[in-house]
């Protein structure tokens, strides 16, 4: 994880490749909780009752706190963990992963294992939704129109996400601000409109960027 945030998937894909005539499906689900990957699990396996393998790996934390992978029968050490790795070296938390295998009839060796099992994942992550979640809090910022163009270069310089701006006699302009951005943000509006811009702040939450759109979470 970043000082500033850290990597989430948002909405869960799928993806698969074929090695050999073996199938590899990769399922990939937004978890927050060891249950709701259990639970994400046997989802699958139900769903993929016929498979040969639904092997299995899921990390959560902030800090990859909470880990755990099977192998489902596969020689030790070829599928879940080669799956955990993808996800923890792409720095991805709060993830839930199975991958579905088909045998084909021929056997890949362990580090053919290994390079599907992993292939899979990624090709899972390609196809879903991944955001970068951050600490921040709303801010409202008051000011007459003489002060809104410096308040705007302030936050147009500080990369900071305007909301929404309302405009009657004065101006409210409805931000997004990073925490380790606020103390710095204030004190140069502050100085900026030299005391008369007036800021609220609202509560903490996380938030990201898709598309343009600001997501917040409770």
């Amino acid at each position: 994880m970043s000082e500033t945030g850290y990597k989430t998937v948002y909405k869960g894909g799928t993806g698969e490749i074929e090695e050999k005539k073996s199938r590899f499906i990769a399922s990939i689900e937004p978890v927050t909780s060891e249950e709701e990957a259990v639970a994400f699990f046997n989802k699958k396996k139900k769903e993929y009752w016929d498979a040969r393998h639904n092997c299995t790996a899921f990390t959560i934390g902030e800090k990859h706190e909470n880990t755990r992978c099977n192998d489902d029968g596969e020689p030790s050490g070829t599928a879940g963990r080669p799956m955990l790795d993808v996800l923890l070296r792409e720095d991805i938390h709060n993830v839930a992963v199975v991958v579905t295998r088909y045998f084909g009839g021929t056997l890949l060796g362990t580090g053919g294992l290994v390079r599907a099992y992993q292939k899979s994942v990624q090709e899972g992550l390609k196809n879903s939704v991944i955001i970068e979640r951050h600490k921040g809090c709303k801010m409202t910022i008051s000011t007459d129109y003489t002060g809104l163009g410096k308040i705007q270069y302030i936050l147009a310089g500080a990369n900071i996400t305007t909301l929404d701006t309302e405009y009657t006699e004065g101006v409210c302009i409805h931000t997004m601000v990073p925490s380790d951005q606020l103390a710095a943000l204030q004190n140069d509006i502050t100085q900026g409109t030299s005391g008369q811009a007036q800021m609220e702040l609202g509560d903490e939450v996380e938030y990201a960027i898709l598309d343009g759109e600001v997501l917040i979470f409770s």
